[in-house]
C-alpha cells in the first residue's frame, strides 16, 4: 500500500467517497442524500463577484466558502448569495444549514442573517476563534415569503 497527495483531479475519488458514503449511509439506515453546489455571481463581462461552495449530505447542507470581491463587500452580494443556498435547499429534505468561520470573517455577518452559533472554539488569538454557526431551513419560511 502507498499513501500519497492526490494532486490532480481524479474521478475515482469522487467515485469512490460517494460510493462509500452511501453504502455506509445505507448499512446505518440513514439516507445519503448527497449533492455538491457552487453558485457564481458575475457581472456584465464574465467576471466573477463572488462565489458560495458547499454540499448537501444526510439532512444538512453545509456552507464551505463564501467568497466577495473585495469591491464588492457590503453591497448586499454575499446575502444574494446565502439566500439562494437557502431557496435552492428549502423543501428538498434537509433539516438546516450549517457552517463555519473565524472571528476575523464573518460571525456577525451570518448572525444578521439568523445564523445561530452552536459552538466557539476559543484561541489565543480571537480572531483565530472558530466559530460553528447553524440556521434550521424553517427558519427561511420568513425570509422566502419577504
Amino acid at each position: 500500500m502507498v499513501i500519497k497527495r492526490a494532486e490532480e483531479v481524479d474521478d475515482r475519488i469522487g467515485e469512490f467517497i460517494n460510493e462509500e458514503f452511501t453504502a455506509y449511509g445505507k448499512q446505518n439506515g440513514v439516507v445519503l442524500n448527497y449533492d455538491e453546489f457552487c453558485f457564481v455571481a458575475e457581472d456584465d463581462e464574465g467576471k466573477i463577484l463572488g462565489v458560495i461552495t458547499g454540499r448537501a449530505y444526510y439532512n444538512e447542507v453545509h456552507i464551505g466558502d463564501l467568497i466577495v470581491d473585495h469591491s464588492c463587500r457590503r453591497s448586499g452580494l454575499g446575502s444574494q448569495l446565502v439566500r439562494k443556498v437557502e431557496e435552492t435547499y428549502l423543501g428538498e429534505g434537509y433539516d438546516k444549514i450549517t457552517l463555519t468561520t473565524f472571528g476575523f470573517q464573518a460571525p456577525e455577518f451570518y448572525q444578521k442573517l439568523g445564523y445561530k452559533i452552536e459552538f466557539i472554539r476559543e484561541d489565543q488569538d480571537p480572531k483565530l476563534s472558530k466559530y460553528f454557526l447553524a440556521k434550521t431551513l424553517t427558519d427561511n419560511v420568513t425570509l422566502l415569503n419577504k
